[in-house]
């Protein structure tokens, strides 16, 4: 059953951590195939479902022993249609997993939330195509429709909130967003970023949130930005414009490389875990506001403790 979903408390201002990355730990540290990069597929198996608990048990770890909360995203940013269809899923088993993912969330909180420290369920979804390029782009209609099915089984679990990772383009945010709306979830609107702070369609942040905004009544609860180095976006916080003040959280990759030398990349690149901590300090102390703090692609439980404790 759902317990946060009509009273987010990351939105009351406290520290908040998510996950670090989940794939790129399975695959580089503990030696797990993860065909299509799809976390979700390991929920089949007991050991698959262990090699998660073990994963997301670590975050929650390090949330509890800071005195923090802690946003945990389902493993299931691949587990939709497309990429349902390419591992074998059926309709009817990709909406199983999807509701085993927020089960084993709500087991991780079972174990680690305390009064200190809120365990968030964020029912976790992904672009439809590739979250590096933005590729064939639907409308907003189109992604509602192909979301909604996801999006569903996610609250029918009892997850939180909605959390949409990568997004590339802003019809599919839109989208999405008109979806959760539809099922009266609460949304989180993550966009990435290339090197120079733009989109992958080339459209600036600003432009993408106010868009996003206009066209579901300021919706989203807040967004954020993941799956891109603090160095390449952290210019876009310099400023006190007030369209910053929508951004409430960061997901930093480890590495400085961009998305398309990360696609070509064939080893790990772990960058450095108080390097990082560091630029997430400088940015919480220009934007006081970004209180939901994480890594992305490249990062473990290294980055996010050091994250934690340099920006308490």
């Amino acid at each position: 059953m759902t317990e946060f979903r009509n009273s987010l408390p990351q939105l009351d201002g406290g520290l908040f951590l998510t996950d670090g990355s989940i794939e790129t730990a399975l695959i580089f540290h503990e030696g797990i195939d993860l065909p299509n990069f799809a976390t979700f597929d390991l929920l089949r198996e007991i050991d698959g479902k262990e090699a998660l608990r073990k994963q997301f048990s670590s975050y929650a770890a390090i949330a509890r022993d800071h005195g923090v909360g802690c946003v945990l995203e389902t493993p299931t940013w691949r587990a939709n249609s497309d990429w349902g269809d390419k591992m074998g899923y059926s309709k009817a088993a990709l909406g199983a997993v999807n509701e085993e993912a927020v089960s084993l969330l709500m087991e991780v909180r079972k174990d680690y939330q305390n009064e200190a420290t809120p365990v968030v369920i964020s029912g976790g979804l992904g672009p439809r195509g590739d979250g590096y390029v933005a590729g064939e782009l639907m409308d907003a209609d189109q992604a509602q429709q192909y979301h909604a099915p996801q999006i569903a089984a996610l609250c029918r679990a009892g997850a939180d909130l909605i959390g949409a990772m990568t997004m590339t383009n802003t019809g599919e945010a839109i989208g999405v967003t008109r979806a959760a709306m539809a099922e009266d979830m609460p949304v989180m609107i993550s966009f990435t970023v290339e090197t120079d702070g733009v989109l992958p369609t080339g459209q600036s942040l600003k432009e993408a949130i106010a868009e996003v905004d206009a066209a579901t009544d300021n919706a989203p609860v807040y967004y954020m930005i993941n799956c891109a180095h603090p160095t390449h976006f952290q210019h876009l916080l310099d400023s006190d414009e007030d369209w910053l003040l929508r951004i409430r959280g960061i997901s930093a990759n480890a590495s400085c490389k961009s998305h398309a030398e990360l696609d070509e990349s064939v080893e790990l690149d772990d960058g450095n875990p108080v390097e990082l901590a560091e630029q997430f300090r400088d940015i919480r102390r220009r934007q006081k506001h970004i209180n939901v703090l994480g890594g992305c692609c490249g990062t473990d439980p290294r980055h996010i403790d050091q994250i934690v404790s340099h920006c308490k």
